[in-house]
């Protein structure tokens, strides 16, 4: 059996792996690269091979470095299905057509540019692939149901496991027979911090012959949640009654935005935040939620309560949707008062580069940093300390507060990876450290190695093994 790391190896996007014997191919995983111009040359690489010849896909969960280049192996001559949970298959209905529909602009915009300014006048940027070309992919696109065993493939067993991350997230255990042999590989997918709002605890998987575990945040510990809470009280309070500004809170369409506004929710109805105006501004993030609401039994106990009177439209807040574009561009004139919840999460793409456009200039406005931001990206610049940042073209001076929410982040920490991986009856033969940066993982790897004794590898991108 051979193992390619075709993406998040030494690094968090691009999520891909090639597991290949002589009688089966599949891909677990098939993310976009995000981050820079490095991203754009790794996306327009990423399926170099031979892809006549796969047999299925097994897909953690929808976020966009997880799901975003299914439609590019599709349109390059996948036909084969693609294996999800129930709730993933939902949100990347919305999200793939999403993330096509920004590419789409994104090329018009560079090519009108280039144009416009006669540099490169004979070549065009095109997108990865096309709005049309996700919806025709999702036709490939299974729904299997959280702990159920199914076979992909006759010679391949497969078992999604509530990884608690975002709605539908999963890890994948599978069992893979080469000849008289059967190894079970355990893929974590991106696990959840335990004791957050919205998502279940993630569930414990016991024994796995090769283990592939993520390392987002394998070199730290997350704040406490009430002290994440109580900061967010802190950082609104300031913005909104002293400051007399706006806050800005780039978030992930799928989990952060959810949680972000039941957070809101249960703040204002324990007295703690009082007369709110809160505008979820991005399409993406409305279809989401909405698909959330579809799957309020994959919930927590207590959100399942407060989406009981979310249905009854008894919000103790002003929750406006801003759908259409005027709406969205109406909320520039908005110098006070608001909260404005827009993607995308690491300030990439999307609404909220024109949100940061407008009110990242000004001292009385605040900036919410809610996840992770990978290299390259506007998000980490500005996380890093920017005092000024490139948008659409033109220098932004960055004079608004920046505060970065920790608490909040939906991946585990350390100590709850290793948490996670303590519920292992015994440990794998080799257990590789991947979706985590490379000094990150490698922090990672020898926790793993001091702590628990086992052998623990962070394999390069582009590497292949033989297990």
């Amino acid at each position: 059996m051979r193992v390619s790391f075709l993406g998040a190896a030494g690094e968090v996007t691009g999520s891909c792996y090639l597991v290949e014997t002589g009688e089966v191919r599949f891909l677990v995983d098939c993310g976009m690269f995000q981050g820079g111009t490095a991203a754009v040359r790794k996306n327009l690489d990423a399926l170099d091979f031979e892809l006549d010849t796969l047999d299925f896909v097994l897909l953690t969960h929808a976020h966009i470095d997880h799901s975003g280049l299914l439609p590019r192996l599709a349109a390059l001559g996948f036909r084969g299905p693609i294996h999800t949970t129930s709730a993933t298959a939902d949100l990347l209905e919305v999200m793939l057509a999403d993330s096509a529909h920004i590419q789409e602009k994104e090329a018009e915009w560079v090519n009108r540019h280039r144009h416009r300014s006669r540099r490169f006048a004979r070549r065009s940027l095109a997108p990865l692939y096309t709005v049309n070309q996700a919806r025709e992919c999702q036709k490939q696109v299974n729904k299997v149901a959280f702990d159920t065993e199914f076979s992909p493939h006759a010679l391949v067993r497969a078992r999604f496991r509530d990884a608690g991350h975002i709605l539908g997230s999963a890890s994948i255990e599978v069992w893979v027979t080469e000849g008289r042999r059967t190894r079970k590989l355990v893929f974590s997918g991106d696990l959840g911090q335990p004791g957050r709002p919205l998502m279940n605890e993630p569930t414990p998987i016991e024994d796995a012959d090769i283990l592939f575990v993520e390392s987002t945040y394998g070199n730290r510990l997350h704040k406490g949640l009430p002290e994440t809470v109580d900061e967010l009280v802190r950082v609104v309070t300031d913005t909104l009654e002293r400051k007399r500004g706006n806050v800005l809170i780039p978030a992930f369409a799928v989990g952060r935005t959810q949680e972000i506004l039941f957070m809101l929710f249960d703040l204002v109805r324990q007295g703690r935040l009082r007369d709110l105006d809160v505008f979820l501004d991005s399409p993406l993030a409305i279809r989401a939620t909405e698909i959330t609401l579809k799957h309020v039994a994959s919930l927590d106990a207590e959100t399942r309560d407060l989406v009981a009177l979310f249905r009854k439209h008894d919000l103790p807040f002003r929750l406006k949707f801003t759908e259409e574009v005027e709406q969205s561009i109406a909320l520039n004139a908005i110098r006070s008062g608001a909260i404005i919840v827009s993607a995308s999460g690491m300030c990439d793409a999307g609404r909220i580069k024109h949100h940061l456009v407008n009110n990242l200039p000004r001292p009385e406005c605040s900036v919410l940093i809610t996840g992770f931001q990978a290299m390259g990206t506007l998000g980490r610049r500005l996380v890093d300390g920017a005092r000024s940042v490139r948008i659409f073209g033109e220098d932004v001076p960055v004079r608004a507060d920046l505060y970065t929410l920790g608490g909040l982040s939906a991946h585990a920490d350390q100590q709850a990876l290793l948490g996670w991986l303590g519920g292992f009856r015994k440990p794998p033969a080799t257990c590789f450290v991947v979706h985590g940066e490379a000094e990150t993982a490698a922090i990672f790897r020898d926790r793993i190695e001091a702590d628990l004794g086992w052998n623990a590898v962070v394999p390069a991108y582009r590497e292949r093994v033989e297990i």
